[in-house]
């Protein structure tokens, strides 16, 4: 099956993932209380070893959260939190004082949770509308273990050519700056659906505009 994309898909599809992370940012800014800045992300063509290299590296360093994609498409959101972002959610959400840590009590990981599930919500409403396309998002999970093993069943075949959006999502205050790493990627039949809709008509006249 050939994937690969012109410069203008490319450019589209990131416009479409802009829209969708502009509203989850904006939904996130309301519960952190912070000023929330996206860079423009990042599409990735990758095999299935280096996603799950890529995942564990970021495991090492933070707290993931997982939301599968279901329906019309099938992919996954992972949503990684540092010890930074586990005390400051805390103090500004739960009105706690911690220390920097990766190891949550039941509160915390309850809040993170949430806090996943309203971003992976707000970003699928997006995309459901702008692509026309019957998706959801799963209740979120915090995988214990090792979070590649888990993604084992969204990348069943060793061929798996998945497209990867990878973003860092800053949020500042006036004293500093924390990243959220944020990964959402879509298996190869979820990403030939997509190339298929954006070639399907003048995506950029009929849906940009609305």
């Amino acid at each position: 099956m050939d994937l690969s994309m012109t410069d203008l898909e490319r450019d589209i599809i990131r416009e479409i993932l802009n829209i969708g992370l502009a509203r989850a940012a904006d939904s996130f800014a309301v519960i952190a209380q912070e000023r929330v800045l996206l860079e423009v992300p990042n599409i990735d063509l990758l095999m299935s070893d280096d996603i799950l290299h890529r995942v564990r590296d970021y495991q090492t360093r933070h707290v993931p959260i997982q939301s599968d994609i279901r329906g019309d498409f099938n992919g996954t959101t992972l949503m990684f939190f540092s010890g930074q972002h586990v005390q400051r959610l805390s103090r500004v959400c739960l009105r706690m004082q911690t220390p920097e840590t990766l190891e949550l009590n039941e509160l915390q990981e309850s809040l993170l949770l949430e806090i996943s599930n309203i971003i992976t919500g707000a970003l699928v409403t997006q995309l459901a509308n702008i692509l026309k396309a019957n998706i959801y998002g799963a209740p979120p999970v915090a995988p214990k273990g090792d979070i590649a093993e888990n993604l084992q069943s969204l990348l069943p075949d060793q061929q798996l050519q998945p497209l990867i959006f990878s973003v860092i999502t800053q949020f500042s205050d006036r004293d500093n700056t924390v990243e959220l790493p944020l990964m959402l990627f879509f298996d190869r039949v979820t990403f030939q659906k997509i190339l298929e809709i954006i070639r399907s008509y003048d995506f950029l006249g009929s849906q940009m505009s609305a």
